[in-house]
């Protein structure tokens, strides 16, 4: 069952998900969780904490869960 996330804005970044969907603390363990960690975004390997997400876009990390995107 995956998890839903709302955003308030047009897009969020990779980085600024990750801490709002709780997978890490704070904004500054992006890189290292990045490095560390297989993430999928709509099926496709993902490590670019910039990477911009939308509403509908699907982020799979495993052992963690999937999260949707909700605007």
């Amino acid at each position: 069952m995956a998890k839903q996330v709302n955003i308030e804005t047009e897009f969020i970044t990779l980085g600024q998900f990750l801490k709002l969907a709780d997978v890490i603390q704070s904004g500054g363990m992006a890189k290292w969780f990045l490095g560390e960690y297989e993430i999928f975004v709509n099926n496709e390997p993902e490590n670019r904490r910039g990477k911009k997400l939308r509403d509908g876009d699907v982020v799979y990390i495993p052992n963690f869960g999937t999260y949707i995107v909700k605007n």
